[in-house]
């Protein structure tokens, strides 16, 4: 998986990679290029007193220097531009497929998980790409480059390269292996952390309407202890590398130089050149460290890749149609044929054999007890699920036949716990409709009831909300997201339950409103209060995911007992 997306995105920037690869070969060549340009001068220029020599050789190494000093700075900004871009487009690619999930996707991956898998993970592949494409070409040429000029330089000291590279190689194979499970479990541990955090943030009311801060703070604990164990872990294996690689790498040059310094004593090896063979084994040695280094990086961004293609293949129960229907025949219709719906993995459906109809301009409201199924039958109009069973049309056409956001477009959804987004009132208003002008804004809070508290705050349609709408009381969220759906100027407006948080003279004032300024457009209201849906022009009655009864609110009270055991719960609260 993760040389799949690589190559997926990294084929996009082949010239930069190639402008990599080519000044990384000129910045190696010129490190291994070095070492012979300094044996030559300690053995010619130097022994020879060669004064002359000493300095045109002198500015050559420097020249040489300065060069490999350009090429690594060009390669690492090549390299930098490559992987910054990769790291761009794959997040995007997430965002993108993650906004085409349906809620049984987003419920299968779990919300802290994708956004873990759309920050850490794609950093841990962005952070691979960006030091394996400097490393990838460094590595393998100081160590084989280094090797080759080693036996070319002196094949007396070579035993030592036989010795020590193998035994680097096999502590670096002990360690990464002991490696690879640690990455894959932080990785789960690091998905726990963020979705206990989303849920303490998300229901901190609740944690401390119970007294649960203690607990909480216990649970975060547990969490944030298991992370810190495998991360210790993790950092101990690093502390432990990199120690033995250098305890390897000083043996070496302590040999080198005591073994060398026999054959120079002996005459049968120059000054020089034992210099050169040291830095030899230093760059050999650097090139198996890097190497390492990288071998150590791709276990966990391999597990990265591995989560982050989940979520790129991620089978979506919401297909788009390739031709969808972007006319449809009798807009602003709503019609149920037999339609049934089962949750994954549930053992029986949610709804089943529901059939009615919603004709342009209607009103038909949907009650029932708690689970009876209402909010997710209202959530197949707009297709946030998909039937498994019966159909679900929209305009005479099935939504399933029809373009996503051709239909999206003709419906306007004011859930039941209405989110607000960051910003201002009038960007919250203009969400589903840019171009809306101020005075249309205005027009929508007046029916929504909420030109009263807007027009008080001191800077109006500019006054600023918070993230999910935390600035302003429920009910002032709950009319916002009434008038944002009015904004967007649909042909059907469907209500989950969005009158619940308004007292019963704001409730009666705003449908008032909504049937007079808006007859044409089809309302579809789920309702738990009885006062909210007697003017109706149908009322469906579920009970247990199945329709018991539809009728006007006379027809249900007088011959059917679920509708009137409803209303006979609540006399004392519409009386």
């Amino acid at each position: 998986m993760l040389g799949k997306i690589l190559f997926r995105y990294l084929k996009r920037y082949k010239w930069l990679l190639l402008g990599v690869l080519v000044f990384q070969f000129g910045s190696a060549f010129a490190a291994l290029y070095l070492p012979r340009l300094n044996a030559d001068i300690i053995n010619k220029g130097v022994a020879n007193a060669d004064t002359a020599f000493i300095w045109s050789h002198g500015g050559l190494m420097l020249a040489v220097s300065l060069g490999q000093i350009v090429a690594s700075i060009i390669a690492t900004y090549f390299a930098a531009r490559a992987a910054m871009s990769l790291g761009r487009d794959i997040r995007a690619d997430v965002f993108a497929r993650v906004s085409g999930f349906s809620e049984r996707e987003v419920s299968q991956f779990g919300a802290g998980s994708l956004i873990t898998r759309n920050t850490n993970d794609v950093q841990q592949v962005q952070m691979l790409a960006m030091m394996g494409s400097t490393m990838f070409i460094t590595a393998p040429l100081l160590a084989i480059g280094g090797i080759i000029m080693a036996l070319q330089t002196s094949l007396q000291l070579s035993w030592l390269i036989a010795i020590s590279v193998p035994v680097l190689l096999i502590v670096a194979g002990i360690i990464i292996g002991r490696m690879v499970p640690l990455f894959r479990s932080y990785q789960g541990k690091l998905d726990n952390v963020n979705r206990i955090m989303r849920e303490q943030l998300t229901g901190v009311r609740v944690v401390r309407a119970f007294v649960r801060e203690r607990i909480e703070e216990e649970r975060f604990r547990g969490a944030n202890t298991d992370i810190m164990v495998v991360g210790r872990n993790v950092g101990s294996l690093f502390v432990l590398l990199f120690p033995l690689f250098m305890l390897i790498l000083n043996v070496t040059i302590v040999g080198v130089i005591w073994f060398g310094g026999i054959d120079v004593n002996n005459g049968t090896v120059e000054v020089g050149t034992l210099f050169a063979f040291m830095q030899y084994i230093g760059q050999i040695m650097m090139g198996i460290i890097m190497s390492s280094f990288m071998a150590m990086m791709i276990p966990r961004a391999a597990v990265s890749a591995e989560r982050v293609g989940e979520v790129l293949d991620a089978e979506q129960s919401m297909t788009r149609p390739v031709d969808g229907v972007t006319r449809f025949p009798t807009p602003g219709s709503v019609a149920f044929d037999d339609v049934s719906f089962t949750y994954p993995g549930a053992e029986s459906p949610v709804l089943h054999g529901i059939s009615f109809a919603a004709e342009p301009g209607e009103t038909v409201a949907i009650v029932g007890s708690t689970g009876a199924g209402k909010t997710t039958l209202v959530s197949l109009i707009p297709r946030l699920f998909d039937v498994t069973g019966g159909k679900t049309a929209v305009g005479g056409i099935d939504v399933r036949e029809a373009d996503v956001d051709a239909l999206w477009k003709t419906i306007g959804l004011v859930p039941q716990r209405p989110f607000l987004f960051t910003g201002t009132i009038a960007s919250n208003l203009r969400y589903g409709r840019e171009e809306a002008t101020d005075e249309e804004l205005w027009a929508a809070l007046e029916i929504a009831q909420a030109k009263d508290f807007v027009s008080e705050m001191p800077l109006g349609l500019d006054a600023p909300i918070s993230q999910g709408g935390t600035n302003v009381s429920g009910g002032q969220r709950q009319r916002l997201a009434i008038a944002r759906a009015i904004v967007h100027q649909p042909e059907i407006l469907v209500f989950d339950d969005s009158f619940s948080a308004l007292d019963l003279t704001t409730d009666a004032r705003l449908r008032q409103a909504l049937w007079r300024n808006l007859p044409h457009v089809t309302k579809i209201v789920v309702a738990q209060r009885v006062s909210t849906i007697t003017d109706a022009d149908r009322i469906v009655v579920l009970e247990g995911g199945t329709m018991v009864g539809v009728g006007t609110h006379e027809q249900l009270l007088a011959h059917n007992d679920t509708y009137r055991e409803i209303v006979e719960s609540q006399l004392g609260v519409d009386a």
